[in-house]
């Protein structure tokens, strides 16, 4: 029991506890919606394209949550998503 209390502290020592603010709150659930546009997108290809709206739609709604979070690695690739899937788009139209 005590070594459990132990590990416990030891990971409450890593994490810092603060409140959300606002708009990081309503980023992650836009981000969250993103996300599932993405999951999904890959299953949409076939049908007529709808796969590439769906992941621009996905990766445009992803970009707040990560840009606001600063993880500029998804930011990087959010953009990418977002270039590449709009020169498909373009040739498309």
């Amino acid at each position: 029991m005590k070594n459990k209390k132990l590990g416990t502290r030891f990971i409450n020592l890593l994490v810092k506890a603060r409140k959300l603010t606002p708009i990081e709150r309503l980023a992650n659930r836009v981000g969250y919606m993103g996300t599932a546009f993405i999951m999904l997108s890959p299953y949409l290809l076939p049908y007529d394209n709808i796969g590439v709206y769906t992941y621009l739609v996905g990766a445009s709604l992803c970009l707040p949550q990560v840009w606001i979070a600063k993880q500029w690695n998804l930011v990087a690739v959010n953009l990418n998503l977002i270039i590449g899937y709009g020169i498909v788009f373009y040739k498309l139209i």
